[in-house]
């Protein structure tokens, strides 16, 4: 190692004194801080990362903002999206009329555990690494609930396994400067004692979002941004910066003057909601953003995470998920050090990926929100989170890089579904495997054809044993793929025993 470092050395000063003689260096540009890949995989380097909002609530959930909260206080037809509430356990009344099939209209609240439960339980199912929780000026009204929120995320991220990171949005935030060290030194820095918080090179992962936007809602100076960025370094964070996707030429959405503030982050994540409606615009993006940001970055041993969206359902932008896949398609082959999706519960803006209705028979009547089957092309509730767990496995090599969606939108149901008696009690049903399936359900009837009754749900297996029978009754099985809940194939065909 002795000689190999001498000799690189040498060659260095070799090269140097060459480039001396002919007149090829300059004092008046510095070198960059490296050129290589600035980090190894990490809990963000190498990983997928949903932006998470957990901002809804409802009246009578308990929450400290007692009401509405980020959903519609009162009938809006144009909301964007609305979700898919056959996996909450927690369900409140909203101010809409029922839905287009009847059923009462109803929504969740994210001040139950068991949303933010099942919501990390899905994007453990779908392969998703962790989440950016977004983090707004904390003392304003919504400070307390923000605050128990963030604690059940935590709970949520250890019992599914999944990492997480403050990302604060100084979106609008008077006195940011000095009261986000006071909310990171009194509140939030302790959370990443916890097993589940997202760590990079060692160092607790922090999130700031909005430095260097040129609009009124962020009037920060370059001095003031990079005052904060080598602050949380000091305080030993690995520090990404959620930035303009002009940040490199500091043109059309980006302050001029702010190149040093962000080369100062560890990690840089342009936004690029907006500037993606189409296939084309994601081309646009690849070629004149993408590809020279990332060589930016790496000449500057800057980590880059650039955006992956879904698109915005009201707008008709999705088609069927393809917009999507080709964003996976052209970070991954961009050679982007991580992704980051915009985003996972968005409904106001309708670029979420969460379980979402699947059509309009699920929505609000008397109102213009779509279902995910807008294009005429039936989606499965979960259809986005599938398609992000197939963009993570392409973007980790674990699959082949294609600019052709593999995701089916729809599930496919087991084949091949057998019964056959194991007692005078039982019946063993098995299927073959579905490639996709996050898990099955398995339903039972007394009469071929139906009706039938779940009696099994979250399988991870091909086979189920049913017992407790009836000697002498003959039992009709069909089996489904995905969540009896949301994001549920057709049945398979049906089979039958008789114990």
């Amino acid at each position: 190692m002795l000689k190999r470092n001498a000799l690189f050395t040498l060659l260095c000063l070799t090269l140097a004194a060459a480039c001396s003689k002919k007149g090829q260096t300059s004092g008046t540009t510095p070198p960059p801080k490296n050129d290589t890949t600035a980090s190894p995989p990490g809990d963000v380097v190498g990983k997928v990362i949903v932006g998470y909002q957990a901002w809804f609530a409802a009246p009578g959930d308990g929450s400290p903002w007692n009401g509405w909260w980020h959903w519609p206080g009162s009938v809006d037809p144009n909301y964007k999206a609305w979700p898919d509430m056959r996996q909450y356990t927690g369900a409140y009344p909203s101010p809409y009329d029922t839905l287009n099939d009847g059923r009462p209209s109803t929504l969740f609240s994210d001040w139950d555990q068991q949303t933010i439960n099942t919501q990390f339980q899905w994007m453990q199912q779908n392969g998703i690494d962790g989440a950016a929780l977004q983090r707004f000026n904390p003392n304003s009204p919504e400070g307390p609930i923000r605050d128990g929120i963030t604690a059940k995320v935590k709970t949520a991220a250890e019992t599914y396994t999944r990492k997480f990171y403050i990302m604060y949005d100084v979106t609008g935030w008077t006195n940011m400067e000095t009261e986000i060290k006071t909310d990171w030194t009194g509140k939030m820095s302790a959370y990443t004692a916890s097993s589940a918080y997202a760590r990079q090179n060692g160092k607790p992962v922090v999130c700031i979002w909005g430095f260097g936007f040129n609009d009124a809602n962020h009037p920060f100076s370059d001095a003031a941004c990079m005052d904060v960025v080598d602050w949380f370094k000091t305080q030993g964070c690995y520090v990404i910066g959620g930035v303009p996707r002009e940040w490199r030429t500091g043109t059309g959405g980006s302050r001029a003057g702010y190149l040093d503030v962000y080369h100062a982050f560890d990690m840089l994540s342009p936004w690029l909601i907006g500037a993606v409606g189409s296939i084309s615009d994601a081309d646009n993006i690849y070629t004149g953003f993408m590809v020279p940001d990332q060589a930016d970055c790496k000449a500057n041993g800057v980590d880059y995470q650039p955006c992956v969206l879904p698109g915005d359902l009201s707008l008709h932008q999705r088609v069927h998920g393809d917009l999507m896949w080709h964003m996976f398609y052209n970070a991954t082959r961009a050679r982007c050090q991580g992704i980051y999706i915009s985003m996972f519960d968005e409904f106001g803006e309708g670029n979420e990926i969460v379980a979402t209705a699947e059509t309009t028979a699920t929505v609000p009547s008397g109102t213009n929100i779509l279902g995910l089957n807008e294009d005429g092309t039936a989606c499965s509730a979960d259809y986005y989170m599938r398609l992000t767990g197939d963009g993570d496995r392409m973007f980790k090599g674990q699959i082949a890089l294609t600019s052709t969606r593999p995701t089916p939108p729809t599930l496919t149901p087991p084949d091949s579904l057998t019964a056959q008696v194991v007692s005078t009690t039982a019946v063993q049903v098995n299927w073959t495997a579905v490639t996709e399936a996050p898990c099955y359900n398995v339903k039972r009837a007394t009469t071929s054809g139906g009706p039938y009754t779940v009696i099994a749900t979250n399988l991870s297996g091909s086979t189920y044993t049913d017992s407790g029978l009836t000697h002498g009754t003959t039992y009709y099985y069909v089996v489904s793929t995905g969540h009896i809940n949301g994001g549920e194939s057709a049945d398979s065909g049906q089979a039958n025993a008789t114990p």
